[in-house]
């Protein structure tokens, strides 16, 4: 309990200034005692005989010093009936956290655990083992995209009070913005859902402390006390729209991008419960689990082991050009093959500027009107057209284009042989995108309610109805930027995938897909889980979401279902027969109060490799 009385200036007052606020990460201090358990306990990737035990001290005196713990595992919540105990130091490099790899347990079994410092306790979580041979039944829970300035964690408060096997998050566990930038105001002028620090986070104190700030939320440390996790990181963990050399949020004012990720790699080491290397900066994190005969479980990165800058539409997008012959004898357009007759000081490529004034777009040719323009004076009713083909054949099918890197496409290829040699049932693939072909949906103004949009997203939705005509991807930052990749993934899965399901996060929204190669055969399933509390696409459309998700269906084939309006989180049930998705969305994030519904089960069976 909080020292009644005292306010956070004077509970902080005594702490050294090397210590201080950037020790105590949002938390305030209890009375005097010789430690401080300052954010709750967790564990992480579990193994049939060991867990990933985490916690948090920090020295009672405010000094900076070695701090040494001792941690327990039992199989009563009274620590009656010891499994195994240990030792563990932590100080200020490891900004405090203790990490534990907690060996000599048994497969498929329920723990208890806790840390102990000078008569000091932690509060007590509950955990469990991997299962060996055959299983029955696993129960996974799947959420990502957690935002604090958005609302309360209410999705997590669910899924902490749901019986569950394991939990995946699939990324974006923090955010990287600075205060008021990507926030709800009801969440931050009501509920105190403020950030610390206020500026956007780059340095390594930076990042620690926006992750100490979200794990004080109690509903966060409810779902982690509870059950186990397995993570992945996404974009936000770095920086939005992040690959492995920059980030659409990160400019050159804000120092080498590189040591940036040093730093968010360094913090999310250390304030998750997942098992890396001694070094203290998170090596790569993709990585394997089997769960007894029943699944194989592959973790992978795509967003910063071997991503390439993604494509954008705003940038790489060409449009419709014309080559013109500029001899002194005339300027006239003409076609690619009779470029060959002229030099290259003869030829000029432009942009071929269209009259839309008699209701049909009208190609103006003629050279000496339209040599000089640009965007900003072309007359009223012309438009420049994207050249649709051009960006299909070059930009989307360029093979050399990666979301993985060479090394991880190879990992997942040798991963699946060895599941499929073993005779796992199911290969369950957990990464941060969407792998389902998502097309742009086509949508009338009334649809759209571009009346009803805020200003600055309206060209947006204009320029989404132009390209929709052209069946173009929704998101170039998901696989479909990275097409000839996924086309080898899916060999890979054809090959060597039982039954696959790939998880997703990254939208906010809730996606289901029948994945299919371009052969249109089936290569397994696909799961998007909507965001914990991150605002989806009614943020920015306001299409109704039935119309919304009918629009979406009918431009992408492979789409199976799809919410686009709603938070929550998956779960995902494996059987020897069958996997089974339903989605639980939350009434509210704005309301500590708040209701349930969970959506109609989607299910596919062994053999199938689709939804039916």
């Amino acid at each position: 309990m909080v020292i009644s009385g005292l306010n956070r200036r004077q509970l902080l007052k005594g702490f050294g200034a090397s210590l201080g606020v950037l020790a105590l990460r949002g938390f305030e201090v209890y009375a005097d005692a010789p430690f401080y358990f300052t954010h709750g306990v967790a564990s992480g990737d579990p193994l049939s005989d060991r867990v990933i035990l985490w916690t948090r001290l920090i020295p009672g005196d405010g000094e900076h010093q070695e701090v040494n713990c001792g941690w327990q595992i039992a199989k009563d919540a009274e620590f009656t009936q010891l499994v195994s105990s240990g030792s563990a130091s932590t100080n200020a490099a490891k900004d405090y956290t203790v990490k534990v790899d907690a060996t000599g347990l048994s497969p498929n079994s329920h723990y208890f655990y806790r840390f102990l410092s000078d008569n000091v306790a932690s509060p007590v979580g509950m955990t469990r083992t991997l299962p060996e041979a055959d299983v029955s039944e696993f129960r996974l829970g799947v959420c990502s995209c957690s935002n604090y300035p958005q609302g309360y964690f209410n999705t997590y408060r669910h899924m902490a009070n749901t019986e569950l096997d394991l939990v995946l998050h699939l990324g974006d566990y923090i955010y990287e913005y600075a205060e008021g930038v990507y926030a709800n105001k009801v969440a931050t002028d009501e509920l105190n859902r403020q950030v610390e620090p206020a500026n956007e986070i780059l340095s390594i104190e930076d990042y620690r402390m926006r992750y100490g700030l979200y794990r004080t939320d109690v509903d966060l440390q409810a779902v982690h006390a509870r059950h186990p996790f397995i993570c992945v990181w996404d974009d936000h963990e770095f920086a939005n729209d992040c690959w492995q050399d920059g980030a659409e949020n990160h400019n050159e004012g804000e120092g080498d991008f590189k040591a940036r990720a040093r730093h968010a790699r360094q913090a999310y080491h250390e304030w998750m419960p997942i098992r890396t290397t001694s070094a203290g900066d998170q090596a790569p994190i993709y990585r394997s689990f089997k769960i007894g005969n029943l699944a194989d479980l592959i973790m992978l990165d795509t967003r910063q082991h071997g991503r390439q800058q993604p494509l954008d539409y705003g940038v790489d997008l060409p449009m419709q050009s014309g080559l013109f012959n500029v001899t002194a004898s005339g300027n006239s357009l003409i076609n690619e093959n009779q470029a060959a007759l002229f030099n290259d000081n003869q030829l000029h490529r432009i942009k071929l500027p269209f009259d839309f004034s008699s209701g049909s777009p009208v190609a103006i040719t003629d050279y000496q009107r339209i040599k000089d323009l640009t965007d900003e004076t072309l007359p009223k009713g012309w438009y420049y057209l994207p050249d649709a083909d051009t960006f299909k054949k070059q930009a989307l099918a360029d093979p050399d284009r990666n979301i993985l890197g060479a090394d991880q496409e190879r990992w997942l290829d040798s991963e699946l042989e060895a599941s499929k040699s073993r005779n796992a049932t199911w290969q369950i693939l957990g990464q941060q995108v969407l792998i389902g072909k998502l097309r742009l949906p086509a949508l009338t103004n009334e649809e759209l309610k571009l009346d009803q949009v805020l200003p600055e997203y309206r060209p947006i939705l204009q320029m989404m109805q132009t390209l929709a005509k052209d069946k173009l991807p929704f998101n170039l930052d998901a696989w479909d930027g990275y097409a000839s990749c996924r086309d080898r993934v899916f060999e890979s899965l054809a090959e060597h995938g039982v039954n696959p399901v790939v998880l997703a996060g990254d939208t906010h929204n809730a996606w289901a897909f029948n994945l299919a190669n371009d052969q249109g055969q089936p290569v397994g399933i696909e799961i998007g889980t909507p965001g914990v509390n991150s605002p989806g696409l009614e943020t920015y459309l306001a299409t109704e979401p039935e119309v919304l998700a009918q629009a979406m269906q009918s431009a992408s084939p492979e789409l199976f279902a799809v919410d686009t309006a709603q938070r929550g989180w998956s779960e995902l049930v494996l059987t020897p027969e069958a996997a089974t998705n339903q989605w639980h969305f939350i009434s509210t994030v704005l309301d500590k109060e708040f209701s349930v519904a969970s959506a109609e089960k989607q299910v596919c069976r062994v053999g199938d490799k689709t939804f039916s």
